[in-house]
């Protein structure tokens, strides 16, 4: 199949969280497959690309939509991407959503729906790639969440097959890419499109409903996710909408690319490790307690959170518990960034605790590894969690996680206690500090028996987090879109 993969952000290029990782692995491994993979990006300020470079392709001026060129670039595993390159909405200071200052660009709807127009006309007779008309547009979260109804709009006017067909990924449905409703006049929806059974959500308009009205597929990122969505604790207001196009909608779990992330080969590690072979681990835990600055005390037990610094992460939590796990002899690593006051509460538990507690504000690659290498357990304690991907991290790295019982964190971690045979790490009861300070109570317990804990280890280590098989699901999901597409979904 010709694969179009668009998306906002693509690691290593750019990054803000897992939709960067997954928008690398996803699209290698189906390259890897024998499909044709293209990935769009907009080619953002800053970007450092090298591969074969080819000839921009003008995209003129057309209504709102300001002149821009795409870029071909050969990239590695066989993938080309498509840099999106239009200097007046992308080249400025800032990440992909919001400025220097952390406010969102005023801009945005202009920039992701040029980002989604681009999409649907690579999957039709317009496309601007010489020779090169998508199967599949694969549209990730609300910043490519135009692309299925462009393509909708197409199809209005052209045979059924004769474009592309809509997949949508949904990332974090807490994300949802509102704006003025007066924004579908800039964006070219069509009229009988704006009402509820559109693009209009409580008096907006949300580009992430215009995906999920008009997509031939969606998926998002666990199979328990994709349950927990269609309910309203956890809908965010889009359970009703989703449960309506619950024929369409498939939970995938995500993968790690087990390129980077292997104990065994991981050369960010000072020293590398396997099953049955743990010393480089217990090496790496004395290297972390020196970069840290903790003592090198390999009897006291070493947790660690590497995350956004959000109530959503429940970093509360975790402060909520530290007394609990101070009060055992153990240590605490965290390496983040977001809330300030939750930064500053953190801090001021590391000079509470100078012996146990060690926080690095920012995010490190390098250190990212060494702390999923080096800490005994990780903590995450996520109220609501589509996927994760640190939990899948550390069972690679023997680093057994405490997970709260939502979203892929459940469909990803086999609690020891439920499963001594099987187990992988610890499931919290609930998503409260009472219940995260048991789950640290019973994985203490169980680290001082070493036996146990290195079995407990050993299933980690074992279980095969890398993207074949859901790279599998997707292709399953792309023929059924296929043959569907324009079967559902608001009047045309």
């Amino acid at each position: 199949m010709k694969i179009l993969f668009a998306t906002p952000e693509c690691a290593p290029y750019v990054k803000t969280g897992g939709l960067g990782d997954v928008s690398a692995a996803l699209p290698a491994t189906l390259a890897g497959l024998g499909h044709d993979v293209r990935i769009l990006l907009p080619a953002y300020q800053g970007m450092k690309v090298s591969g074969e470079v080819g000839d921009g392709l003008d995209l003129p001026a057309s209504g709102p939509w300001p002149a821009a060129q795409l870029v071909p670039v050969r990239v590695e595993h066989g993938i080309t991407l498509l840099l999106l390159a239009c200097p007046g909405l992308y080249q400025r200071p800032g990440g992909p959503y919001v400025d220097a200052g952390g406010r969102d660009h005023p801009d945005n709807a202009l920039r992701f729906g040029l980002l989604g127009r681009v999409a649907a006309r690579l999957g039709t007779a317009q496309t601007p790639l010489p020779g090169w008309t998508a199967d599949i547009v694969h549209a990730n979260d609300w910043p490519c969440g135009m692309a299925p109804l462009y393509l909708a709009h197409e199809r209005l006017a052209a045979p059924r097959d004769a474009t592309a067909a809509s997949v949508l990924t949904i990332h974090n449905l807490a994300f949802q890419g509102l704006f003025p409703l007066a924004s579908a006049d800039l964006l070219g929806v069509p009229r009988r499109w704006r009402g509820i059974d559109g693009v209009e959500y409580w008096g907006q308009l949300s580009m992430l409903k215009a995906g999920v009205q008009f997509a031939d597929a969606i998926t998002t990122v666990s199979p328990n996710y994709a349950r927990e969505i269609q309910t309203p604790a956890h809908g965010a207001g889009f359970d009703g909408i989703l449960r309506a196009r619950a024929a369409r909608l498939h939970g995938i779990l995500n993968g790690i690319d087990t390129r980077l992330w292997d104990p065994q080969q991981d050369l960010l590690l000072p020293f590398r490790f396997g099953p049955g072979r743990m010393q480089g681990k217990a090496q790496c835990k004395a290297t972390l307690q020196a970069r840290m600055g903790l003592p090198a005390a390999s009897g006291a037990m070493l947790f660690a959170v590497v995350s956004r610094l959000t109530a959503q992460k429940g970093i509360d939590l975790v402060l909520a518990a530290l007394p609990r796990l101070a009060g055992t002899g153990a240590q605490l690593v965290v390496l983040g960034q977001g809330e300030p006051q939750l930064q500053q509460a953190l801090q001021a538990a590391a000079q509470r605790h100078p012996q146990q507690v060690a926080v690095t504000l920012g995010f490190d690659e390098g250190l990212a590894h060494l702390v999923e290498a080096g800490a005994d357990a990780f903590l995450m304690p996520s109220r609501f969690e589509p996927c994760g991907l640190n939990q899948m991290y550390s069972q690679a790295y023997g680093t057994p996680p405490i997970v709260a019982p939502v979203g892929g964190l459940l469909d990803s971690v086999i609690d020891v206690d439920a499963d001594p045979a099987r187990g992988t790490g610890f499931v919290m009861a609930g998503a409260d500090a009472a219940d995260l300070e048991d789950a640290i109570v019973r994985a203490a317990r169980l680290w001082r028996e070493p036996q146990r804990w290195r079995r407990l280890q050993a299933n980690g280590m074992a279980r095969p987090f890398g993207w074949q098989d859901s790279a599998q699901r997707y292709l399953e999901v792309y023929r059924l879109a296929l043959q569907e597409r324009g079967g559902s979904g608001p009047p045309r």
